[in-house]
């Protein structure tokens, strides 16, 4: 039996560096940040909703969104991120539903679980489609730290991001394992081929 695993977490939570785990280990991983990179691909149809409601001043020379410069527009308006979500999710998700029935219905599965690599997983509403998922947890401080290595944001810029998602006890309660990514990569690798071990079982 194939498995569909659902794997999330908060903003710079480490999920990148499970789902690498996850695939050494045999998962076919599916990205959702970069479905959500192609679904706004120019004169796609979300391409072409974000126009016309945001403008052309998000757009780049070669007509490609500027995803830097709408993040400061939706990150500074919470209408505003609710309706790029509104166009994105669904596009996204149509995609992650195309990748499921491939997977399912392929005659040759070198592995049978199908990890999706997702950070809005419950804010998009698409928890329906895992039959497990995974939280990767990190705590706000070293999420302001990384944020701010990684992307120059400052404390208030960082706490818009992490703020615009669903908290991370709420995500505990729903979520069916929980990695804990404040301790080394050693660690977290343990709890992720704990979790593995646990997962194969199921198929």
């Amino acid at each position: 039996m194939s498995l569909i695993i659902g794997l999330t977490g908060g903003i710079v939570s480490g999920k990148s560096t499970v789902a690498n785990i996850f695939q050494k280990l045999g998962a076919k991983i599916i990205d959702a940040d970069m479905i959500g990179h192609e679904v706004i691909l120019p004169y796609k149809p979300a391409w072409e909703k974000l126009i016309e409601i945001f403008g052309k001043d998000i757009l780049k020379e070669d007509s490609t969104i500027d995803r830097k410069k709408l993040g400061n527009l939706v990150f500074n308006d919470k209408k505003l991120l609710k309706k790029l979500n509104d166009i994105t999710h669904p596009e996204i998700e149509k995609i992650m539903i195309q990748e499921i029935i491939k997977f399912k219905d392929s005659n040759h599965l070198n592995n049978k679980i199908m990890i999706i690599d997702a950070p809005l997983i419950y804010e998009a509403r698409i928890d329906h489609l895992m039959d497990k998922i995974i939280l990767v947890q990190l705590n706000e401080k070293e999420q302001i730290k990384r944020l701010a290595v990684r992307n120059s944001f400052s404390r208030k810029e960082s706490l818009k991001r992490i703020n615009s998602q669903i908290p991370n006890k709420e995500k505990a309660e729903k979520a069916d394992y929980i990695i804990n990514n404040n301790n080394s990569v050693e660690k977290t690798r343990e709890q992720a081929i704990r979790i593995w071990q646990e997962i194969v079982k199921l198929t």
